[in-house]
């Protein structure tokens, strides 16, 4: 950006008087976030948005001051005045800090992630280290993305420092010592570099490691529920005991005809959705989500060479005329089976990616609209229609997209519970001398839901003459769950260098039912905050009822002039922005996952509806 040079110096100036406030720790949580910017560069951005939105905002007070629609709804009283100024002071300074803060949440989050991960990134790890150089093993964890996921990330920095960079091992090492945002990760590589060059058996450390390390990640998890109770307080306490709060305070006005409180509907009509729109964000980038991810992809491994008529690694373009007309059938072939597998497994198709479900929830709130546009509900809902029907067209919209989350995490609960069971039958047969093919088949003769049915066909790919591990890898493949890969993966890096798999299969199975236990643990402890939002709800509903029907039922016979209808409304209008966000925010709290809430906002909605609908 060219600026004149005394622009230039007073900007600099300006830089170099903001990091002395900010210190020079903004340029190591940058890098600790993996933020491809310099503190510098930074800092100029947070100006430049913050210069656009007091643009943005002076523009539209602007409008809204020399226009009827200003004079008209917020006028130039106290409270108009009071509600700009609140409007600023949330948006302005408010977007600053979060500017700010955001890479310190940002390497946050990584650090969550990266602590919940070590225990499995140093089982895998410690398979590998007989047979495999220190570095070739840090190089294989950072190859392996989909299974570590922010360690695979913080391995590549040393990848990155050998390979591009010309350091050494020890020097990488050091290099993201100083920038990762783990201290455990930290302690852990400056643990390893002295057993490296003390030429220790780093097999052995790795080891001794493992539990620690595992004590490490619950501590770490108890931290994140920490901050689940604490965003939980700030939720319950802000966005829905206020607004109860405030209802009262509404009702009150109405009785004495005063509008001095008219400015706290517009407040409440955005700071709702703003507020818990900025929770769910800071949520998703601190705490880890739940493994729900299916990934799915063709291994492009042969068993039996590349060569083979039909192979990928021969396009059509490379393929010689005369076999151009074969490769196209083969192509035109496996597209047709693979249509035909998606048709002939509905279920798993739909819950393979959300978009099948967004795209039903679209289909099904558009004819709601065109059933409500017709008049359809005129002679079912007496009054607030559309209110109603915004309820119906948000549970329309949303109840698809739930059907295929909670069936995908059907599945993942499926394959997840059965995996222990398979690992121990497995190392089983082992050990009285039984081959991993026969022991595989024998197995999948078992009563392992959907896993016997993977099963299955690894063992038909076994008997078609594929090998072992590769029948293997494709099952953890077609399966596409984390931890199954990890769990297979660990077997099959680890048949390849041994025999003597017993070790493994212990240190698999030890491994997985860790992470089930701590996955127990994060949704026994945080089901209680869902039910402090279901219960906080709940009581907002309680108030609303009892202002609009035993309360106001006592003044009826008093000459007391009550706009029952418009505090009905509001109320109403209240609730759907509670129901909706505080069902969202309860699968945030949950699952770390805003499609996991769509089932807690759909029952919520309900409620609304039955009460201002049906008893109101």
């Amino acid at each position: 950006m060219f600026l004149p040079p005394a622009l230039r110096r007073a900007e600099k100036k300006l830089t170099d008087f903001e990091l002395m406030i900010h210190g020079s720790n903004l340029r190591t949580v940058l890098r600790s976030a993996h933020m491809p910017i310099t503190a510098e560069e930074y800092l100029r951005t947070v100006r430049v948005n913050l210069a656009g939105t007091l643009v943005m905002f002076f523009t539209i007070w602007a409008f809204f001051l020399f226009s009827g629609f200003e004079l008209d709804i917020f006028g130039l009283e106290t409270s108009g005045t009071l509600l700009w100024i609140l409007l600023f002071v949330l948006i302005v300074p408010g977007q600053y800090v979060m500017q700010m803060y955001y890479p310190q949440i940002v390497a946050q989050g990584r650090k969550s992630r990266i602590d919940l991960d070590m225990p499995y990134a140093i089982s895998y790890m410690q398979a590998l280290s007989t047979t495999m150089p220190p570095y070739e093993i840090i190089r294989k964890v950072y190859e392996e993305h989909d299974m570590f996921g922010e360690i695979s990330k913080e391995f590549g920095m040393i990848v990155r420092d050998v390979e591009l960079f010309g350091d050494d091992l020890d020097t990488a090492m050091k290099n993201l010592q100083r920038t990762t945002p783990s201290t455990n990760l930290r302690d852990f590589l400056n643990d390893l570099a002295i057993v490296f060059d003390s030429g220790g058996s780093v097999t052995m450390y790795l080891g001794a490691k493992t539990e620690y390390y595992r004590d490490q990640a619950k501590q770490e998890l108890e931290l994140v529920l920490k901050t689940i109770e604490i965003m939980a307080e700030v939720y319950v306490t802000a966005f829905v005991a206020g607004p109860i709060a405030l209802i009262i305070m509404i009702v009150a006005q109405g009785m004495t005809n005063s509008t001095g409180m008219a400015w706290i509907l517009p407040m409440m009509y955005i700071c709702i959705p703003a507020g818990a729109i900025v929770l769910i964000w800071i949520l998703s980038m601190m705490l880890p989500p739940e493994n729900m991810e299916i990934s799915r992809k063709e291994t492009i491994e042969h068993d039996f060479g590349s060569n083979l008529p039909g192979s990928r690694e021969k396009s059509l373009s490379e393929a010689d005329p005369k076999n151009k007309e074969f490769y196209k059938r083969i192509e035109a072939n496996k597209r047709r089976n693979y249509y035909i597998g998606l048709l002939r497994h509905p279920f798993r198709t739909y819950i393979r990616s959300y978009y099948y479900g967004i795209g039903a929830g679209m289909l099904f709130a558009g004819i709601v609209a065109i059933v409500w546009l017709n008049g359809g509900f005129d002679p079912i809902i007496q009054h607030d229609i559309p209110e109603a029907v915004l309820c119906m067209m948000i549970i329309a919209f949303m109840a698809p997209v739930a059907l295929s989350y909670e069936g995908r995490r059907w599945y993942v609960q499926n394959i997840e519970s059965h995996l222990p069971d398979f690992l121990r039958e497995l190392s089983d047969m082992k050990d009285i001398g039984i081959t991993l093919h026969e022991a595989i088949h024998r197995i999948s003769g078992a009563k392992l839901g959907v896993l016997s049915s993977e099963l299955s066909v690894a063992s038909r790919d076994i008997e078609s003459g594929a090998y072992v591990n590769s029948a293997l890898v494709k099952m953890e493949e077609r399966i596409g769950l984390v931890s199954v890969k990890r769990a297979i993966s660990l077997l099959v890096r680890a048949s390849e260098i041994t025999t003597n798999l017993r070790q493994i299969f212990i240190i698999a199975i030890t491994d997985f039912e860790y992470y089930l236990k701590l996955k127990r643990e994060r949704s026994n402890t945080t089901i209680v905050y869902v039910m402090i939002i279901y219960l906080s709800f709940g009581i907002y509903l309680y108030t609303a009822y009892q202002l609009n029907v035993p309360f106001l039922a006592a003044f009826k016979g008093m000459n007391v002039s009550l706009d029952t209808a418009g505090n009905l409304t509001e109320m109403f209008n209240i609730g759907i922005i509670l129901a909706t966000f505080s069902g969202i925010m309860a699968g945030q709290f949950s699952s770390n996952s805003i499609l996991a809430g769509f089932k807690h906002s759909i029952v919520l909605l309900v409620a609304t509806v039955i009460l201002f609908v049906g008893l109101m």
